[in-house]
């Protein structure tokens, strides 16, 4: 049996997905699988399965190149995806966009469907966290989806600096965020830290991350893999819904969020231009935070 499955374009659904997408190979153990998508999505599946990325500037001529299939699983709701499950299988699934709860919710309740459970399909990854020496903090400026989800360089380099005595810092962030990165170095007054940002491939992002003992994070796919290995998380939100995007049951995680009237507004970019939801956000309500809920020293 040939199972062909197409996994969400983020990084951060896709590792809220990786529950069910096991599930589903468990369930129907193909001699064959296909995982299909985004360069940065393929990737959390590449030591395992074989992965096709999506070639956007070439999507009809990629179709049907595409291998065939018994089955074909789309994360997505696209027409495209419409399309080409139907094409490339004898039997094709697309995600439906009338589901209701957390994004995991989501998605497991579109695999129960599909081979008729009802569980929920925590995020599953595979790669094995590194050992740090010392007590290691994350930071992550970055939000791949737009700069309304940014909090600011500023702040957390004032979160460094502060938690820098009992912690070693590493700053990650994905390719093209590597100015915010090196805004917040302008900042540090600490020595004890690594600007990791753009140097790093998903299974060493995932290694990394998955070693830490804090993390501080906007809302982004990072974060769902903070959440993968159970890190504890101070994640920051504003035009974004942490109803449906937080980690998913991590029992060490924490949501910073002024809860403004205009949020969640879902926009890449603040549409009333005052970024008011971002910016009411202090690196001390972060440190107060942490120190309160997570045990560290005043």
């Amino acid at each position: 049996m040939k199972l062909f499955v197409e996994v969400p374009t983020w990084l951060g659904d896709t590792v809220m997905a990786s529950g069910a997408i096991y599930k589903l190979i468990e369930h129907y153990k193909p001699k064959d699988i296909t995982i299909f998508g985004s360069l940065v999505s393929t990737q959390l599946f590449k030591d395992e399965y074989k992965t096709i990325v999506d070639d956007r500037s070439h999507r009809i001529k990629q179709l049907y190149k595409l291998p065939k299939a018994d089955i074909a699983v789309s994360f997505r709701s696209s027409f495209y995806s419409k399309i080409m499950v139907n094409l490339i299988a004898q039997k094709g699934y697309i995600f439906p966009k009338n589901l209701q709860g957390h994004q995991v919710e989501k998605y497991s309740n579109y695999i129960n469907n599909i081979i008729n459970k009802q569980e929920i399909y925590p995020p599953k990854l595979h790669f094995t966290p590194i050992k740090y020496p010392k007590p290691t903090l994350g930071i992550n400026p970055g939000a791949t989806y737009g700069s309304a989800k940014r909090w600011y360089s500023k702040e957390f380099a004032k979160v460094a600096n502060t938690l820098g005595a009992k912690y070693d810092i590493i700053i990650f962030g994905g390719p093209g965020e590597e100015d915010m990165a090196r805004d917040i170095e302008k900042d540090l007054t600490i020595k004890n830290y690594k600007n990791l940002c753009g140097k790093m491939t998903i299974k060493e992002l995932c290694e990394h991350m998955g070693g830490l003992n804090l993390f501080i994070t906007n809302d982004s796919g990072p974060m769902h893999i903070a959440g993968a290995y159970k890190v504890p998380t101070v994640a920051i939100f504003g035009p974004t819904n942490y109803k449906e995007t937080s980690q998913w049951q991590n029992p060490n995680f924490f949501v910073i969020s002024k809860d403004l009237e205009c949020a969640p507004c879902m926009k890449r970019e603040c549409p009333l231009k005052h970024h008011k939801c971002m910016k009411s956000i202090k690196a001390k309500d972060v440190i107060s935070l942490i120190e309160d809920r997570l045990s560290i020293d005043k």
